[in-house]
C-alpha cells in the first residue's frame, strides 16, 4: 500500500518538487552520521544541521545532560525538516547510552578532539566501517567521557595560532571532506529501496497541507477497493 500512497500523495506537488526530492534522496547516506554532545548555543548546533543537510548526512543524534537543545530556525533554514533527529536524554549522563545504541547500528564512534592519539582528517579510514562523528560544545569540547569511550579519534590540522574552530566550522570541514571521500569511493554508501520510500513518505507529509485528511481519504479508499 505504501507505494501507491505515494503515488497518490505525490500529485498534490510539483514535478519539478518530487524530481528534487528524488534526486536528494540519490545522494542522501547513513554511513556517516553526526553526534552532537550537550551542545548549549542553538545557534552553532543549527548551522551544524544546515551542513548535515548541504553535504548529504540524514541522521542527527543529540545528547543532552545539561543542556537541552532546541533549533535556531533562522539558522537551521528549514534543514531540521528534512533530517532525521534523535535525542538522549532520560539519564543524568547519557553519551555512554548514545554509544551503545550507535554501535549496536554498526557504527565506531570517532570524538572530535585533539590529543596524542588523534589522527588527522585526512587519515581517517572509511572503509572500516560505518562512522559516527562526535562534536562537542564550543567553549569546552567534549565530555572526558565522551573521549574516553570513543573508539577513534579526529582532529583537523591547523597552522595558526587558536587552537580550535568554532564547532559549526568543524563539522562542515569534517563533513564534506568525508562525505566528498565517500562518494569518491566504492562503498556502499546510499539509502537502501526501505529507508528511501519511507524518506519520500515523511517529506511528503511535510510538503502538503492537511496531509493527514489526504491519506486518512486515501486509506478510505485504498479499503473501500480491496
Amino acid at each position: 500500500m505504501q507505494d501507491d500512497l505515494l503515488n497518490f500523495l505525490s500529485g498534490f506537488i510539483t514535478e519539478k518538487r518530487w524530481k528534487l526530492f528524488l534526486d536528494i534522496l540519490d545522494q542522501r547516506t547513513r554511513y556517516i552520521t553526526v553526534v552532537l554532545e550537550d551542545i548549549y548555543q542553538p545557534h552553532n548546533a543549527s548551522a551544524v544541521l544546515r551542513s548535515c543537510d548541504c553535504f548529504g548526512i540524514q541522521d542527527v543524534h543529540i545528547i543532552e545532560n545539561n543542556n537541552e537543545y532546541s533549533v535556531n530556525k533562522d539558522v537551521a533554514l528549514g534543514s531540521d525538516k528534512w533530517l532525521n533527529l534523535y535525542k538522549y536524554n532520560e539519564k543524568a549522563e547519557n553519551t555512554i547510552s548514545a554509544f551503545s545504541s550507535l554501535r549496536s547500528e554498526g557504527y565506531r564512534i570517532v570524538a572530535t578532539t585533539p590529543g596524542d592519539k588523534s589522527m588527522s582528517l585526512e587519515d581517517i579510514d572509511l572503509n572500516k566501517s560505518k562512522i559516527a562523528l562526535v562534536f562537542g560544545t564550543e567553549l569546552k569540547g567534549l565530555s572526558k567521557t565522551a573521549i574516553d569511550n570513543a573508539d577513534e579519534h579526529l582532529h583537523i590540522n591547523m597552522q595558526g595560532f587558536t587552537e580550535s574552530l568554532n564547532i559549526s566550522v568543524s563539522a562542515a570541514i569534517v563533513l564534506y571532506s568525508l562525505s566528498k571521500k565517500l562518494r569518491e569511493g566504492n562503498l556502499n554508501w546510499r539509502l537502501s529501496d526501505e529507508e528511501v520510500s519511507s524518506l519520500k513518505l515523511d517529506w511528503l507529509r511535510k510538503s502538503i497541507k492537511r496531509s493527514d485528511l489526504l491519506e486518512k481519504e486515501f486509506i478510505s479508499s485504498y479499503k473501500n477497493r480491496k
